[in-house]
């Protein structure tokens, strides 16, 4: 059990990572924020690459893989709560079917 909360939780801090960073540099590049904005876009993105190694898995394309529905999930999320824009069913049972199919790649019983 300590090792899903550890390994949720290290997916949660890369997506803030990852979709934080994209987001510093699309608000500098396309929304006319300061350059700071972008450098540390870049830092959050580098964070992001380092928080995905301590993962426990031992196969770097099932993590990333994994994290792709993750990914998802918190994407629609942070449209939600960042940029107001109301997830439709839709969205939410796209998410579901994601995190079912991160749950088969990661735990699924493996000889």
């Amino acid at each position: 059990m300590v090792r899903i909360v550890y390994s949720v939780l290290l997916f949660i801090l890369a997506g803030i990572g990852e979709i934080g960073g994209g987001y510093l540099i699309w608000q500098w590049l396309r929304e006319g924020r300061p350059f700071y904005w972008g450098i540390f876009g870049g830092i959050a993105l580098a964070l992001y690459g380092v928080i995905a190694t301590f993962q426990t898995f031992p196969s770097f394309g099932r993590v990333y893989a994994a994290y792709g529905g993750v990914f998802i999930v918190l994407s629609v999320l942070w449209g939600w709560g960042i940029d107001k824009k109301t997830p439709d069913l839709y969205d939410w049972v796209g998410a579901v079917i994601c995190l079912v199919g991160v749950g088969v790649m990661l735990f699924a019983p493996r000889p």
